[in-house]
């Protein structure tokens, strides 16, 4: 796909999120400033990924947008700190969002409320 293609499918589902989620917000400068910057976003993330890296962080964009903004975010901050030797491949895009992933991967634990309870002497004697 071309840049420019990635770039009218991204700008279509940002419009479509806004629309569902009705973040229109009625001052046009607030809208010109938030162009800007998505403009400022789309021209680093092209400086440092190629083409591949680019789809699939378009792809994962479709999918799950908070891992996509968590990974362009790492990106703009790598390149910003002059961390990012040269452009990003789709392999280093990947273990980048792997790194990312165990940064965001969320603790789930279950708690057994009940096992106090039914300690065995009190299991048996109620038997």
């Amino acid at each position: 796909m071309a840049d420019e293609e990635l770039e009218a499918l991204r700008q279509q589902r940002l419009a479509e999120l806004q629309a569902k989620h009705g973040d229109s917000s009625g001052d046009p400068s607030q809208q010109e400033a938030k162009q800007r910057e998505a403009e400022i976003r789309n021209t680093i993330l092209a400086q440092v990924l190629d083409q591949a890296a680019r789809a699939r962080l378009s792809n994962l964009a479709l999918v799950k947008p908070d891992k996509a903004k968590a990974v362009e975010n790492y990106l703009i901050q790598m390149a910003r700190f002059g961390q990012l030797a040269g452009k990003v491949s789709e392999q280093g895009l990947i273990e980048i969002l792997e790194k990312v992933s165990q940064q965001t991967e969320k603790k789930t634990t279950v708690k057994n409320e009940y096992s106090n309870l039914l300690c065995w002497p009190t299991f048996w004697a109620l038997a």
